[in-house]
């Protein structure tokens, strides 16, 4: 994975943040697959298992080609049982797997007539990657093949300095030779492993695309593979979008798109690595990711001996615990009708919405900008029917004491016609506006909503051009104080900003607070607003480095 990166590209628009209406029924396609499967596991597993530093360990620890060589000699999986690793994802849950066939190290794990460095000069003489295929066939399980475009240990592969390994002078370099070498790898894993659902490029940010022959390779790869779906990470859009370790703001549109995550912090076997995600934190990023019509990929480095680590079992079969209870409200769901809601997420089939309640309330939930009839409501886990109170564009729901699940209860709601929301936020009792991060709409290509570690902000804005808004509506019009709560650390204060609702505007400069996760409230002036619906902007003027983890803004009348 390419671990430096922040950049997530968005590379259709985004649904609005004041409607949502579902998509129109359409004829079944060669990718429909993908959208109704929603989750998938990502394998990163090759010979760095063996110091068990990740995935990075040679280009991390500047290891040269000759010294990294001595690991593959080591490489002996006796362990290894596909079937085994097909089971337990089935078992959490997932649809699809996708296999490292050759990291950024060069090693790979089939068997490539191209080349010496591979699976079959390992102690185990196996073919690692025929051993999945024939698994997942068996199974009836999607399989997608990884494969890295760059490769630090080809000697033909002409790396950027900033990526170098060996001497920049080594004498072999060629990079039309690498393309054959490259090429010709692709042929042969779009040749001899049968259908192949999926191709899952990286390593792109080395070259242009006309400099690694991207369109000549998809060409290819289409015409071997026919209905194959491709990733963006050879430099052309493609089939879908791969933001990483990261949940974008917001849905992508009708784009395809798929998050790609660890469960603790590495790809690769890592064994000091301890900081895992838990059961509860896995779920929430699946649902938040279906409910913006996106997948989640989720990753597990087996261990030099070919097993999963415990640690990762343990978690990913409680995932699966949910999903035997839940599946409906996640598998070929799209994203919406809904916003980001404090108390939680939801998804949509036909006319059914599911309602992902993370944060149990007291009482009732309140379910606001609903424009359709609501037919009946019940909980999905025993069917207990609910009892629903529905006003204009808002529905109270009456809820048991208890939660029915500790991680997400849902709730399905029946209603009449395709779901139709406005999401437009709309004015407290006493005339405030609250416009938190989880609502806003993030238009630009790094900036996006994150939580956790202390975090509920629009983070990862490092690019001026990016720019956050709400829609909001409010019964009175005159004057409002603006308050703004962010975080900043002190290497990245003094971005200036504006706070804008049509003409009217006030303007900020971020202070340091400390820390990225220590918040403040400022206080910054006053702007007009008309009675009505209107739109709320922060725009960066200036920037240093990043503007700020912004958390809310808030309008009070002002007195």
């Amino acid at each position: 994975m390419k671990a430096r990166s922040l950049i997530l590209i968005l590379l259709a628009a985004t649904l609005t943040a004041t409607g949502y209406c579902a998509p129109s029924a359409r004829a079944e396609s060669p990718t429909r697959w993908f959208t109704d499967a929603r989750f998938g596991m990502f394998i990163h597993w090759g010979v760095y298992s063996i110091p068990a530093r990740g995935e990075w360990v040679m280009h991390n620890e500047k290891i040269q080609v000759a010294d990294y060589e001595k690991f593959y000699k080591q490489f002996n999986p006796t362990e290894y049982n596909p079937r085994e690793w097909v089971r337990i994802a089935k078992a959490a849950g997932m649809k699809y797997m996708t296999i490292t066939t050759k990291h950024h190290d060069g090693f790979c794990m089939f068997d490539t007539k191209l080349g010496n460095y591979s699976c079959m000069y390992t102690p185990a003489h196996r073919d690692f990657v025929k051993g999945l295929v024939d698994a997942c066939h068996e199974a009836g399980m999607k399989i997608e093949f990884y494969y890295s475009l760059l490769d630090w240990h080809q000697p033909y592969y002409e790396p950027k300095p900033d990526w170098q390994i060996d001497p920049p002078d080594h004498p072999k370099r060629d990079m039309s030779k690498y393309l054959e070498y490259m090429h010709g790898q692709v042929r042969e894993l779009c040749t001899n492993y049968g259908k192949i659902d999926g191709i899952w490029f990286d390593g792109g940010w080395e070259h242009s695309p006309a400099e690694w022959k991207s369109e000549e390779l998809i060409a290819m790869i289409r015409q071997l593979q026919p209905g194959i779906i491709i990733n963006d990470r050879a430099g052309i859009p493609e089939d879908f979008s791969t933001p990483e370790q990261t949940v974008p703001g917001a849905s992508m549109g009708r784009r395809m798109w798929e998050s790609c995550m660890t469960i603790n912090g590495n790809w690769g076997y890592a064994k000091d690595d301890k900081n895992f995600k838990s059961v509860a934190d896995l779920v929430h990023i699946l649902v938040d990711c279906a409910s913006k019509g996106g997948n989640l990929l989720l990753n597990v480095g087996p261990m030099p001996n070919g097993k999963i680590q415990p640690e990762f079992v343990q978690r990913l079969a409680g995932v699966g615990k949910w999903m035997a209870r839940n599946g409906e409200s996640v598998y070929r769901t799209r994203g919406g009708p809904f916003l980001p809601q404090p108390w939680g997420r939801a998804t949509a089939h036909g006319s059914k919405l599911y309602l992902h309640v993370f944060d149990w309330p007291k009482g009732t939930l309140e379910v606001p900008g609903l424009l359709n009839e609501v037919r009946s409501a019940s909980l999905l886990l025993d069917k207990t029917p609910l009892s629903v109170k529905q006003g204009a564009g808002h529905v109270v729901i009456s809820l048991p004491d208890r939660a029915p699940d500790a991680i997400d209860s849902v709730i399905v709601l029946e209603v009449k016609g395709a779901p139709k929301v406005d999401n437009t936020i709309r004015a407290a009792a006493d005339g405030s506006v609250a416009l938190p991060a989880m609502r806003a709409t993030v238009h630009g290509g790094t900036a996006h909503y994150e939580s956790g570690g202390g975090k509920d902000n629009i983070g990862y804005w490092v690019d001026k051009s990016d720019w956050v808004s709400w829609d909001f509506t409010t019964d009175r019009a005159g004057d409002y104080t603006v308050d703004i709560t962010y975080a900043c650390d002190p290497n990245c204060a003094g971005s200036q900003y504006t706070v804008a609702v049509g003409a009217s505007s006030v303007a900020g400069t971020v202070k340091t607070t400390g820390d990225w996760a220590k918040f403040i409230t400022e206080t910054l002036g006053t702007i007009h607003l008309d009675a009505g619906k209107q739109t709320l902007a922060v725009t960066p003027v200036t920037i240093n480095g990043a503007v700020m983890n912004l958390q809310k803004v808030v309008l009070k009348p002002a007195k």
